[in-house]
């Protein structure tokens, strides 16, 4: 037999038939997305190997559809909604519309979006909203609060007209001025704010969204999060997710739910390819941060993308990398990549959605990411 027939041979066959032949690392990711829908342990049968919670499920569908051709993926998918015992939850509005809301449902939702049939689409987005609508409830305020705040503070100036003085700032920074005879505060320097027009934003923000299998979770507060940042005059947003391909997806940033359901989980990833394109719509380098969230696994050119980092960082963009945006613990990431784009001023860490509406107040402000991240026990990798 050629190799190449053992080859075939071996990954139709599963672990069992080892002895054929050895597998690549292609190979092998293949026979893992093989086995854990096909194959079970010992027993010389495949059968189902990957139970419906396991938290494999996001990567699982990324390698398939990485690894096989579209066609095949199609298989797969359907075959995994039968398996994973997900069939009465994707058929059955009624089961769907009773289970606990959360996160991973959203993104297991999401990415078999093209498998759930017609009568239960609108009960799945229905769920979805409602999981955006309470992260919303969470993080909507902070956030907008944190990034007015930090925008303002950035634009403070000490000869403000008077209808945009901080008169609580003021008072403060004058206080020594007091003279307890007269009960008199002698004001020397007014602080306030630059008034600005109402179609002119201070910062510009991009978002730059791995859709990888793995980001699963991170792609559902991106969206939200991204959703609020467009609703402000304050800064401009534009939000790209990506795999293989860049989709500039800020067109849909009023409806998050939308959103969501337009991207596609999964597949192979080109971070460089990503930030060529979100260098395209850099207008004012000094007043724009670029939030790249991925957990680094480079398909692409990865000196490439170090080179485009660097002539970021360079030219005055606020370069941060988001290993992750999730609540689900330490994250897999590329240890490697992160170190050298820390190392040229483009700080990488895991951060939770908890704590993102400070951090985007801290690099809008200017202020040193990555001090902020060892302060609050996110430690840069260096």
């Amino acid at each position: 037999m050629t190799d190449e027939r053992l080859r075939r041979w071996r990954l139709l066959l599963g672990p069992e038939a080892d002895q054929l032949t050895g597998l690549g690392d292609d190979d092998s990711r293949r026979d893992s997305a093989l086995t854990a829908l096909y194959g079970g342990e010992g027993d010389g049968k495949r059968g189902a190997g990957l139970g419906a919670s396991s938290p494999k499920l996001h990567r699982w569908l990324g390698d398939v559809r990485t690894y096989f051709p579209k066609s095949v993926v199609q298989v797969m998918q359907r075959d995994a909604v039968e398996r994973l015992g997900l069939t009465k939850l994707l058929l059955e509005p009624e089961l769907l519309s009773s289970v606990e809301p959360d996160v991973n449902l959203v993104g297991i939702l999401v990415s078999l979006s093209s498998a759930i049939p017609a009568r239960t689409r609108e009960t799945a987005r229905a769920v979805v909203r409602q999981v955006v609508e309470e992260i919303e409830r969470k993080l909507a305020d902070r956030l907008v609060a944190a990034v007015n705040g930090a925008v303002d503070r950035a634009k403070r100036t000490r000869r403000p007209r008077m209808s945009d003085v901080d008169w609580p700032a003021t008072i403060r920074a004058n206080l020594r001025h007091y003279q307890p005879a007269q009960r008199t505060l002698v004001v020397e320097s007014l602080l306030g704010s630059h008034r600005r027009s109402r179609s002119a934003a201070l910062k510009d923000v991009i978002l730059l969204v791995d859709q990888s299998g793995s980001m699963a979770e991170s792609v559902v507060y991106s969206a939200v999060f991204g959703a609020t940042l467009a609703s402000l005059r304050s800064v401009t947003t534009r939000l790209i997710v990506f795999d293989t391909e860049v989709v500039d997806m800020t067109e849909t940033l009023d409806d998050p739910v939308d959103l969501l359901f337009s991207t596609q989980l999964g597949g192979g990833t080109d971070i460089n390819r990503a930030v060529a394109y979100a260098q395209q719509h850099i207008r004012r380098p000094a007043d724009t941060v670029v939030v790249l969230i991925s957990d680094l696994y480079e398909g692409g050119v990865a000196a490439e993308l170090q080179r485009r980092v660097r002539e970021m960082v360079a030219s005055g963009v606020t370069v941060v990398v988001l290993l992750a945006l999730s609540d689900s613990g330490k994250p897999s990431y590329d240890h490697e990549l992160a170190a050298r784009l820390s190392a040229l001023g483009a700080p990488s860490f895991a951060c939770t959605p908890d704590a993102f509406p400070d951090l985007l107040a801290t690099a809008l402000r200017n202020e040193d990411v990555a001090t902020w991240a060892e302060q609050e026990g996110a430690e840069p990798t260096s």
